[in-house]
């Protein structure tokens, strides 16, 4: 990833983990599904759940850390708000989503303030507040 960040570029991949791991757990538990069927004892049975709880221990990684990920962003973007936002936003802020919130997180202080305003104004989604921001605030600390 470059070290510019815009609405097109901003997401994080990670060959190593999102492509080589997925696909060696993966590949994994689909060659343990016939080997159980060729090989129908206990040790093929225990390999089988060996690779299902692989499979479900990689997905609950990614889910927990984005989870987390999510929580510090919101804490975060709610010191932000205190900082930025005038009165009339500040007692409006509670009517942000998680995911507007997250959305605003790429958006500079000269424009975070507007942005809240439309955000809650319009509805827009995390999508629509990203594709808003005009000068993109980089976050290389995402996991």
């Amino acid at each position: 990833m470059s070290d510019q960040q815009s609405f097109a570029h901003h997401t994080r991949f990670v060959p190593g983990f999102h492509l080589l791991t997925f696909l060696l757990v993966l590949g994994n538990l689909v060659y343990a599904v016939p080997h159980l069927w060729r090989h129908r004892e206990p040790g093929s049975v225990a390999y089988l759940g060996l690779s299902v709880g692989i499979l479900l221990m990689y997905g609950y990684m990614r889910a927990f850390a984005v989870g987390n990920q999510d929580r510090i962003i919101r804490l975060e973007e709610s010191l932000r708000m205190e900082r930025l936002l005038p009165a009339d936003l500040k007692a409006r802020a509670g009517e942000l989503s998680k995911r507007q919130i997250i959305g605003l997180r790429f958006a500079s202080d000269g424009e975070f303030a507007d942005l809240v305003r439309q955000a809650l104004d319009k509805k827009l989604s995390e999508k629509d507040i990203k594709a808003a921001v005009k000068q993109w605030r980089a976050d290389h600390h995402r996991v």
